[in-house]
């Protein structure tokens, strides 16, 4: 399974229009070579170079196991992320270049779960059930602290 956005190659800056620069909406993203028996498809997005540790950005799950996520859309069930709304919020670090990973799973079933779930709890929920994943990462940083 492979996960990529049309828009930038991995390791490459993110378009400011899906950063808190921007429009803060989330990028279209292209799934390939999903497994047969996926049910459902987990993403998290997340900056492991945020000063407290690694930041969630967006939590999402019960995605239907199709070979595209769109821009600005909600694809399933939407998880609480650590500025503690259940939306996409795009890369905005405090300071410096950051990377933002976007962690794609494959699952055998969908997972029994309310809206507005942390993390840590979907993560727990999704354990037993992961066929394959895959990711990919864009970097950012803010415009006033660019060079």
């Amino acid at each position: 399974m492979e996960i990529s956005c049309p828009l930038f190659d991995i390791s490459e800056k993110i378009p400011e229009k899906y950063t808190c620069d921007g429009k803060d909406v989330n990028p279209p993203l292209e799934i390939k070579d999903i497994p047969q028996n996926t049910k459902s498809l987990a993403l998290i997005v997340d900056d492991p170079d945020a000063p407290s540790g690694t930041f969630t950005h967006w939590v999402v799950y019960n995605i239907p196991p199709k070979g595209r996520i769109e821009e600005d859309s909600k694809p399933g069930v939407q998880g609480i992320n650590d500025f503690h709304k259940n939306i996409y919020q795009g890369p905005c670090p405090p300071s410096g270049d950051h990377r933002y990973y976007f962690k794609l799973y494959a699952l055998d079933d969908m997972l029994n779960l309310k809206g507005g779930e942390q993390r840590e709890k979907v993560i727990s929920e999704m354990q037993e059930h992961i066929i394959e994943s895959c990711n990919t990462m864009g970097r950012y940083s803010k415009k006033a602290y660019r060079r």
